[in-house]
Formats: structure tokens, sequence, C-alpha cells
């Protein structure tokens, strides 16, 4: 396809079929939840700033109708992985805001039991295969996940979502080789907020017209997205996903998007690469939730009131969360050397005696 050929251009995604079937439960939820992302956020970065959570902390502030828009659409059999910035998918996925503050916190009642921080949520009982804090690292384990339904004959979705600083990986372009060429029905989801780490994608990555028209290589579908519109992220995502479960093709989507603080909250030139009228803009004009929320009452789904208790809900929702992670357990000692691997965990003869495979 071209740039200027998209299947849905200049249509209002809203009518869109997979749109078109929600309620106003349904679509109050999907607001609901990026308001929760938000919340959830912002109050990572308070605490993070007032020393009590430790590591690196990448927010996701801007960029919440990404994970909403795309994991809205799964099914039990479809699973999603992602890079460091992470906290987004994890809440989408289902997991609770406790035992994701807790592990930010470090502490035993976190998702990782406070070993993994906020680069490493995991919660494999809800599909949702972490965090990883390599990029690209995750790439090939998302090729993985849409292998093994194959394998299967599960008909699911691997969704695997990278930033636009790691399309320039290897590993990524090794995946995509393998997805085309095995025909597996993972969708790579390039989360372009336009800056790899501190450098612009002008300055970084070298394209034609977009980092997703890199598929054509690769003999694979691929579509842009404007990441602002939680309507467009869910009718262009539906279309991939069928894709991919009826004919098991993969597909690239470069979704764009912004965030608004640096890099990670240790990036102390956020505004020096970009200036603040570019942030400023992004806020004021592109703002994923504030756009959803304006569009539901011009639907007359909601009342601005209504909007603005659910914000206070989510506020506080986020705040218990911090109580709960401040006053949890930090991990022992005697469990440093547990959940390294599963083996020896579970006991099993490989744990016991070390071999594996080729071993009599």
């Amino acid at each position: 396809m071209s740039l200027a050929d998209s299947q849905y251009a200049r249509l209002d995604f809203a009518t869109s079929p997979i749109n078109r079937a929600l309620t106003a439960e349904q679509k109050i939820g999907l607001l609901t939840q990026m308001m929760r992302i938000r919340k959830f956020e912002q109050a990572s970065l308070k605490y993070y700033n007032a020393g009590r959570i430790g590591g690196f902390l990448h927010l996701y502030i801007g960029q919440e109708s990404v994970a909403v828009g795309t994991i809205s659409l799964c099914t039990p059999n479809d699973h999603t992985i992602t890079a460091y910035r992470c906290h987004g998918h994890g809440l989408m996925s289902g997991m609770n805001m406790n035992e994701c503050m807790a592990e930010l916190f470090g502490k035993a009642t976190g998702s990782a039991k406070g070993k993994g921080g906020s680069m490493h949520l995991f919660a494999p009982d809800k599909n949702f295969w972490g965090g990883h804090g390599i990029v690209a690292g995750q790439t090939p384990l998302g090729l993985g996940l849409a292998y093994g339904l194959k394998y299967k004959g599960i008909p699911g979705v691997a969704l695997c979502y990278l930033g636009d600083g790691a399309v320039n990986q290897g590993a990524f372009h090794e995946s995509l080789n393998l997805a085309a060429l095995f025909e597996l029905p993972v969708i790579y989801v390039i989360e372009n907020n336009g800056y790899s780490m501190g450098t612009s994608q002008k300055r970084s990555s070298a394209y034609r017209g977009c980092l997703a028209q890199r598929a054509e290589a690769y003999d694979m579908e691929w579509d842009l997205v404007d990441g602002s519109d939680i309507y467009e992220v869910r009718a262009k995502t539906h279309i991939a996903m069928e894709r991919a479960r009826t004919e098991c093709r993969p597909t690239i989507l470069e979704i764009s998007t912004y965030r608004y603080y640096g890099h990670s909250v240790a990036d102390a030139n956020a505004k020096k690469y970009r200036s603040p009228e570019e942030i400023e803009n992004y806020k004021n004009n592109h703002d994923p939730i504030s756009t959803f929320r304006t569009r539901l009452i011009q639907e007359g789904v909601i009342t601005a009131e209504q909007a603005d208790a659910i914000n206070k809900l989510a506020t506080e929702e986020a705040a218990a969360a911090v109580v709960f992670a401040d006053q949890s357990p930090a991990p022992s000692i005697d469990d440093i050397m547990k959940d390294v691997y599963w083996e020896v965990d579970n006991q099993t003869e490989a744990g016991r005696t070390g071999r594996h495979f080729f071993n009599d």
C-alpha cells in the first residue's frame, strides 16, 4: 500500500464495524482505562521523585490510547509482550494497580515479587509476557508466541510492541523475516513517539515514507495509525488481528503517539531536544484522553461531570495502590535464589541433576 491509500482514509473511524458495535458502557470503559493508566503513571512519577521507587521509570503518559485501543480487542487466545515502557500494557491486560505499584516499590507483593521493577511487569495468567529491558529483545519472543499459537492450532494473535528506536535492531529484522517466511499470526506495533531516547526519528532512522513501510521488504502488510484517536487505533488493529487469525499473516502497525516526559524520568534533557511548544501542542491538541472524553460528550455517551467522577476514582485508586505498596513487606534474603530458574524451583529431574535433552 502507499501512504495515501489507507482503506480508512478520510473516514470517521467511529463508524467502523468494530467501533459501531461498542455499547455506551464499553466506550466509557475505554475512557476509564486510559484515565486509570494516566493516574497510575502520575502517582509513580510523584513517588519516584520522592525517592520511594528505585531503578528506572519509563512513563506512558500521552500514549494511553495505544495500549487501551489494541488490547481492548484481545480474546482469551491472544497474547501481548512489550518493552520497558510497560505499565499501561500490564494494567490494560488485567493486572491491578496494587501488584503493579508494589513491583515498582520493589516489594514482595509485587507482580514479580519485587525482583523486576518498573521495566519487568509480568502476568502470564493474563497472557501478558512482560516488560523487557533490552531494546527489541521482546520482538523474537513475540514471534515465538505467534509460532506457539500456530503450532498448537490455536486461533490467536501475538501483539508485540516496540518503540521507534527499536526498529533498527537486528533481532527485529530477523523476526520480521521469520514472521513472513513462516506465516505467523504476529502484529508488531511500533509505538512511534518520535524520539529514540533523545534522538529524533529523522536523525536515527533511514526511511522513505514511514518506519512501517519497511514491512514491504518482507512482503508483509503494514499501516499507519493516528494514536490520538482510539477509534482509529481499534479499527486498524482489528483489521490486522483478523488477518492474523483467519489468514495467519503478520502485520506491522506504526501508531503515532507522544510521550510527555523524557525517555525515562532520569532523562534530564527532555526539554532540550524537544521544545516546550512541541510538548504543549500535543497536550492541548492531540491528547488521547481529552480527545476521547470530548468525543464521548459530543456523542451523548457521558457528561463532563461523569467523566470528572471517573477521573477522581482513578486518582483514588492510584493513591490506594501507593499505600498498599508502601505498607507491603520487602523481599527476604532467603528468596534471593528463588524465581530464577523454573526447573530448580519445581525440583524437576533437570533442576536436580542439570541434565537436559541429550543426556541418556
